[in-house]
């Protein structure tokens, strides 16, 4: 049936108006809730733990990654967390403790009210075997294994190591992903140790797609030296756009060596909050 001009005009007007709503809602994604992992400002923490949280908290985080509790008792860091508004959906455990004293290691994480533990690195000693990479897979599906039955994941954070070639001319982060179970492991991609490192985190979230639900948001100056978010050279804006895709589910700002910690997370926040992707 031929199209009167009316008609065309009517048709065109609709498909534009719903194009721009499209076009409008593709870029108002935003990060609901932004979270900062508390061993930027371990300093601060060792001074005062409950009133860096409390620091924290009025920046505008509403979610925080703890790197140690500071011999706090789990139970009382979590009444500061209430006290502030404050969620610890994770936080970091050394490798060693994924033997004897793990149970209490998932006991803490239960009293605070994780969803995730996770793993920051793999022991050199262990690294530096023949097969310390397949060791360290093998100890974090155990590892995740009993994590899960608490309702709990298990998680590993990478640094550079993890992306320098094996004598066979694997990259260990490759090996840690395809000989860990998906159900009981997920990965926490750090994003500056991975660009530090040369490789595309877009690249694998490709390749493994859903397997980082926790991901570290450091930049990078074009030095490689790491620097305050928005500040430097990495793109989150284009890898923010593949969080589904990726899985991510919760963000966290670090900056290891900052000159001001807390400074440094509240500019970092503050970029965040209004970025749009």
């Amino acid at each position: 049936m031929a199209m009167n001009r009316r008609t065309f005009l009517g048709t065109m007007t609709a498909a534009t108006l719903i194009g721009t709503r499209l076009s409008w809602a593709a870029a108002d994604h935003k990060l609901d809730k932004i979270g900062v992992q508390l061993y930027t400002v371990r300093d601060d923490m060792k001074k005062d733990f409950s009133g860096t949280l409390a620091k924290v908290a009025q920046i505008g985080y509403r979610e925080v990654e703890f790197a140690g509790l500071f011999d706090h008792p789990a139970k009382e860091v979590r009444a500061m967390l209430d006290h502030n508004g404050l969620t610890a959906p994770s936080s970091h455990v050394p490798y060693e403790s994924l033997g004897a004293n793990w149970a209490h290691m998932l006991e803490d994480a239960k009293t605070l009210g994780q969803s995730y533990i996770v793993c920051p690195s793999v022991d050199e000693s262990v690294r530096n075997q023949p097969d310390g990479w397949k060791q360290a897979a093998d100890a974090f599906n155990r590892a995740g294994e009993a994590s899960k039955k608490m309702g709990i994941q298990f998680g590993y954070h990478n640094h550079t190591p993890e992306f320098q070639p094996t004598k066979d001319g694997k990259l260990p982060y490759d090996i840690l992903l395809t000989e860990t179970d998906p159900k009981l492991v997920t990965m926490e991609m750090d994003l500056y140790w991975i660009t530090k490192a040369g490789q595309d985190p877009l690249k694998y979230f490709d390749n493994y797609r859903g397997r980082f639900a926790l991901v570290h948001v450091k930049d990078m100056k074009k030095d490689g030296s790491m620097t305050s978010v928005g500040d430097g050279t990495i793109d989150f804006k284009k890898i923010f756009a593949a969080s589904d895709k990726a899985g991510i589910k919760h963000y966290f700002v670090e900056h290891d060596e900052p000159k001001s910690p807390l400074d440094d997370i509240r500019s970092s926040f503050q970029y965040l909050s209004k970025l749009r992707f």
